[in-house]
């Protein structure tokens, strides 16, 4: 039997600023509560008269090394670590304002994300979660036709992500992996403080193309050829740990609740939509109630305050 949730929102709205790391601009997003059903979407302020996007994978747009999303009016880009902490804490329905293309890029982690969503506080509503279940194995291959990322069945309700990180003997970011059960609990404790990571000769070419002007080695995780410059990993295997929570917050474009153990390999944001329209292509989703209730509870607002306090 499917354990199925409440669908969640804020209790009320709260708002934090940061610097763009594309833009470089100074930006400002809230996050305010929405009714049951509504989903999570993304609202351009700084545009006159432009609807919010839905931030569903039906509205991606194709951007490098990030994740974007459009109406055909106004884009959203580098939303993934956004959507992985609402995600991350089973928050559903939300309306994310902004007043620039991107959101603050803070640290490069969801973490800050995490804290003042949680200063929000969340609620249960009164609706249940939607679910789509893997039951028929999927996998995207790369261009050598290697499987870069699969999803299978999972004998027990929930969703696990394995990443198994290796770039190669040359590469500074060494080999590692990390499986994860998604819930509030462990993404906060586990993967929530991860960071994007970069290599030295990436961030010069970006600076060369305008981005990233305003950051500096203490506002990202970038690599030189003996390690993080200027700054230390908060885990020693914080790299896959990011690409997990990268595959967390894309892996929420398909709107529902989401049950299955998928295996990645040096996946991109490119293979997570691809996965995902699959699935959105091959599955049912399972509308509730059609499954019996049941609520988890986590001790959430504690435990990321006393992660905040050790990093």
């Amino acid at each position: 039997m499917r354990v199925p949730r409440r669908q969640r929102t804020l209790e009320r709205a709260v708002e934090m600023s940061g610097i763009g790391f594309f833009t470089n601009a100074d930006v400002t997003i809230s996050f305010h509560p929405q009714a049951e059903g509504m989903g999570i979407s993304f609202q351009r302020i700084d545009l006159k008269s432009t609807a919010p996007v839905p931030a569903r994978i039906e509205h991606v747009v194709k951007k490098e090394r990030r994740t974007a999303i459009s109406n055909g009016e106004a884009t959203i880009e580098l939303i993934e670590h956004v959507m992985a902490a609402l995600a991350g804490l089973q928050i559903d329905n939300c309306l994310v304002r902004l007043n620039a293309p991107e959101p603050p890029g803070c640290d490069g982690s969801s973490l800050d994300f995490v804290q003042c969503l949680l200063d929000g506080g969340i609620v249960e509503q009164n609706a249940y979660r939607d679910l789509v279940v893997v039951t028929q194995s999927q996998a995207i291959s790369t261009g050598n036709d290697e499987v870069a990322l699969s999803a299978s069945p999972i004998s027990r309700h929930g969703l696990v992500i394995t990443y198994d990180l290796d770039y190669g003997p040359r590469s500074p970011v060494k080999p590692q992996s990390f499986s994860l059960e998604v819930t509030p609990e462990t993404f906060i404790t586990l993967v929530a403080f991860a960071r994007t990571f970069v290599l030295e000769d990436e961030v010069k070419f970006l600076r060369s193309q305008g981005y990233g002007q305003r950051l500096t080695e203490k506002d990202l995780l970038i690599f030189g050829p003996e390690g993080p410059i200027g700054n230390a990993l908060r885990a020693r295997d914080e790299c896959v740990r990011h690409k997990i929570l990268d595959c967390i917050g894309d892996f929420a474009l398909i709107g529902c609740d989401l049950h299955g153990h998928f295996r990645a390999f040096r996946t991109g944001h490119h293979h997570n939509h691809q996965i995902i329209e699959r699935i959105q292509r091959t599955h049912d989703v399972i509308r509730a109630p059609e499954y019996v209730a049941r609520q988890p509870h986590f001790p959430l607002k504690g435990v990321a305050h006393e992660l905040a306090g050790s990093n």
